[in-house]
């Protein structure tokens, strides 16, 4: 069953010329959430990671999923002034100004293995700041790992040439 049936396309959201894969159609089908996690279980299971970190929102809900299979911790990546105790952050720019990321000092410890899931990676800003911040506190990126690629905006490009090493379900061209 391919899970690539089963996003939705919503053309022009959120401006016009954009056309927005939308994982909730997804998510809401028992059999294609189920399978979902199933291939990245089967492919991270065996795989020494001390924690998944999912990137807000849509990445809490993949993340954490897999954390649970996984038998590993789940941390939550927010956007600035979402979590309750002390955070550290990191501020990176997007096309016009600025955003900062943030996540607990206690979610990542030196040498900690994680695995950074979020549902999508465009042009890849999100998830560079996200391995930048958990680097910051000394965890190691096992993976970048996503639901969805769109790799005609080099989010993928943007992070292997980093080092990371990244893996997406499916893609979508030309988006």
């Amino acid at each position: 069953m391919p899970i690539k049936s089963r996003i939705r396309t919503v053309p022009h959201y959120p401006k016009q010329g954009v056309m927005f894969r939308d994982i909730t159609t997804l998510l809401k089908d028992p059999v294609g959430f189920r399978v979902t996690i199933g291939e990245l279980v089967n492919r991270y299971a065996g795989t020494s990671i001390d924690r998944v970190a999912g990137i807000e929102a849509r990445g809490f809900i993949v993340g954490a999923a897999l954390a649970f299979q996984l038998g590993v911790g789940f941390v939550p990546i927010r956007k600035q002034g979402k979590l309750p105790a002390e955070t550290v952050g990191h501020d990176y720019a997007l096309e016009y100004g600025s955003d900062r990321i943030e996540m607990h000092v206690d979610s990542v410890s030196r040498g900690d293995r994680i695995l950074l899931v979020d549902d999508l990676i465009a042009t890849g800003g999100t998830a560079e700041a996200a391995c930048k911040l958990i680097e910051s506190m000394g965890g190691e990126i096992v993976e970048c790992c996503f639901v969805i690629d769109l790799p005609d905006l080099g989010g993928r490009t943007r992070l292997e040439e980093q080092g990371h090493k990244v893996f997406a379900l499916c893609e979508f061209e030309g988006d």
